[in-house]
């Protein structure tokens, strides 16, 4: 325990610390925003009682399962543009943007429409209760019309993040963010619903419905959470568009260059099908884990979703510091400073480890005043009391597995993390959380203690990948 202390008290090199920090923090930002607007979110839907809770919580897992695939084109378009900023092959950054944002188009518009045409065999294989399948009908259905545009824009956050420009990403999602926020408002409650909200809160926010009175919101409930997020992803996307006019960006990248590279785009693929594989078999791992959830009792589906959001205020940051990392290993390596690659990784776990540390024992102290803010059903809160005191123990863990991914996949190495997280996730935790948690009695505790134990077993596995050292030897 003194050694921790002491590796997280003292930076081992100030310079990479701060270059981390550097490129870490519009992206801890932006994240920081979008942990904000989705705690608002859930904090509205909540207010619609636990089956809206649950309907939202299925939905959105059952998007993110095919979504999640757009994070190894994020990964494989940042890790070949940042290799190539360290070897000053600056329009091959470009060219990389180019050859992700074809593989996007291919996979996000084919999924926004199997997806769409294909939701309602899809959640009634997931869902059983008849109150929560039509809500959650309607929010998948519109989620997956938002697939192709989420897609894109990780291709987006992957090639501004690798060639050093995260304040760009900082700006969309804070904008993005802020549009879903008022959409979200106006569409779930509608026009007469926020009035009379504002008409009975304090005078210091009375005044506010006049910011929804230009027009007339309907109101759609959990269908208007849907619509406000596929507006958002919408503008997102086009935002991220905007600045590839920027003339520094154009002219140094070549980014209008009407050219692909197939020789890269196969390397990038190789990097992103391993990943891509796992970010789809592991979320639809949790989708089954949400599933089990739910045979075990709407409640407790509804209590791990607002638990799940509120982790999302500690794990999001560090992911920042994780996309910090991966792009410092991949031009550290380019420029074959691979010592340096190696400082940068363990700056970034102790940085990692401040944040994620911090916001833990917050969920571990005060969780009776987290809760409320997101659901006054007594039911929720008991269980989610000790649900987000177990996520504040796991944070440290969870601090190490998420930096070291982002290393290894900095470096090149999709196959092994992924290979690993699929492995422990199908044939581990979910056994385990159905065995205990349906067939022995133990209920939602039952697959709360496989998630611990889960991501726990996976921060050890990855710590001993990266010491090993066979990631400096990787060529992209």
């Amino acid at each position: 325990m003194k050694k921790l202390f002491h590796f997280i008290a003292k930076p081992g090199d100030i310079q990479i610390s701060k270059e981390i920090l550097f490129l870490a923090y519009p992206v801890i930002i932006s994240n920081l925003s979008r942990v904000l607007m989705n705690i608002v979110d859930m904090g509205m839907v909540g207010h619609l009682g636990a089956n809206a809770l649950a309907a939202v919580g299925m939905g959105s897992m059952l998007v993110w399962v095919f979504i999640s695939m757009g994070i190894s084109l994020r990964t494989a378009t940042q890790t070949l543009s940042s290799r190539r900023l360290g070897q000053r092959k600056f329009s091959e950054c470009g060219t990389a943007f180019r050859n992700g944002f074809v593989m996007a188009i291919i996979f996000g518009c084919s999924i926004s429409v199997l997806g769409y045409m294909n939701t309602e065999r899809i959640v009634s294989y997931f869902m059983s209760d008849p109150n929560v399948i039509p809500m959650c009908n309607d929010y998948t259905s519109i989620g997956y019309l938002s697939v192709f545009f989420m897609v894109a824009s990780f291709v987006f956050q992957g090639f501004y993040t690798g060639v050093e420009r995260t304040k760009v990403h900082m700006v969309v999602t804070i904008t993005s963010n802020i549009i879903n926020l008022y959409l979200n408002a106006g569409l779930i409650y509608g026009s007469e619903g926020l009035n009379n909200f504002f008409a009975n809160s304090s005078p210091l926010f009375s005044w506010m419905h006049v910011l929804w009175g230009w027009a007339d919101f309907p109101e759609l409930g959990v269908k208007g959470a849907a619509i406000a997020t596929l507006i958002a992803s919408i503008w997102t996307f086009i935002h991220y568009c905007f600045f590839l006019f920027n003339k520094e960006i154009r002219n140094t990248f070549k980014i209008f260059k009407l050219k692909l590279d197939y020789t890269m785009m196969w390397r990038q693929f190789k990097l992103a099908f391993p990943q891509g594989l796992q970010e789809m078999v592991v979320t639809g791992g949790f989708a089954f884990f949400f599933k089990i959830l739910g045979m075990i009792g709407t409640i407790e589906l509804a209590t791990t979703e607002v638990v799940f959001t509120v982790m999302h205020a500690s794990f999001m940051p560090a992911i920042g510091v994780g996309q910090a990392c991966a792009t410092l290993v991949g031009k550290y390596m380019g420029e074959g400073k691979l010592d340096i690659a190696e400082i940068a990784i363990w700056e970034s776990v102790r940085w990692a480890l401040i944040i994620m540390g911090s916001m833990g024992t917050i969920f571990f102290l005060i969780p009776h005043w987290i809760l409320p803010l997101f659901t006054n059903d007594v039911e929720i809160i008991a269980y989610g009391i000790n649900g987000l005191r177990m996520v504040g123990l796991l944070q440290f863990a969870d601090a190490v597995s998420i930096t070291l991914w982002f290393a290894l996949s900095g470096a090149g190495n999709t196959v092994f993390p992924g290979t690993v997280d699929a492995l422990l996730c199908w044939l581990f935790f979910l056994p385990g959380s159905y065995y205990f948690g349906v067939i022995r009695g133990f209920g939602f505790w039952g697959p709360w203690t496989f998630l611990v134990l889960y991501i726990l077993i996976f921060a050890i596995i990855l710590f001993w990948k990266v010491k090993q050292g066979t990631w400096k030897t990787i060529k992209v």
